[in-house]
């Protein structure tokens, strides 16, 4: 039995995709850069903005200065209009409502910046209480390093072989892998079934509802 589930944020709970596309283009074209469409968008996230920015700039001008100057641009920005297109995905908020409802403990591991990570979640999830909200921190190497998952499991007091790790990229796959608990792939988020795949994870599934059952 799974006592904690953990999810990933981005392509799992919420379709973020609109907001990272326009947010990443305003700060490209603001640098006087080429821009993207928002489809290209979902194999540039997923490792944190930083390498999110040196997939969107153009060859030959990826380097460290230019990745800081992106992020200058789009956090003020991001910060703001990270909610404008956000969706969650069908079936997310009845499902975190029924865990919920069962006793199941919830928490988040986001490559997403901390800040916008914590308002994300309360934003669309007001009635979850969430045992963990992870992003991106300062001084903590990113997802597929297990340190987040470490540092959830710190704070619920939950062995490793009482958590359930949801989300839809092979980063995810990697992350549970690493972190010794049971991997669980998605496929309504931003990779195709293949990634997920590729990292043989426990479960694959196709809706959330699905879940329940696993756990």
């Amino acid at each position: 039995m799974k006592k904690l589930v953990i999810f990933d944020l981005d392509g799992t709970l919420l379709n973020t995709i609109a907001d990272l596309a326009q947010s990443t283009n305003y700060a490209l074209q603001k640098l006087g850069f080429p821009t993207h469409d928002t489809e290209s968008y979902r194999f540039m996230v997923g490792n944190g903005i930083n390498k999110l920015f040196e997939r969107a700039l153009p060859e030959g001008e990826k380097s460290p200065e230019n990745i800081v100057r992106v992020r200058a641009e789009f956090i003020p920005y991001y910060n703001i209009h990270n909610a404008d297109l956000s969706t969650p995905y069908p079936g997310i908020p009845e499902l975190l409502l029924a865990l919920h409802h069962q006793g199941t403990q919830i928490a988040v591991a986001s490559n997403k910046y901390q800040a916008a990570t914590e308002r994300l979640i309360p934003h669309y999830f007001p009635q979850i209480p969430f045992a963990a909200i992870f992003g991106q921190r300062e001084g903590i190497p990113v997802k597929p390093d297990p340190t987040i998952v470490r540092d959830i499991l710190h704070c619920t007091n939950i062995h490793l072989d009482e958590v359930l790790y949801v989300g839809d990229s092979g980063v995810d796959m990697q992350t549970a892998l690493q972190a010794g608990v049971t991997a669980c792939g998605v496929t309504w988020g931003f990779r195709p079934r293949t990634e997920l795949e590729a990292f043989h994870p426990q479960y694959i599934i196709d809706s959330p509802e699905e879940i329940l059952h696993l756990i």
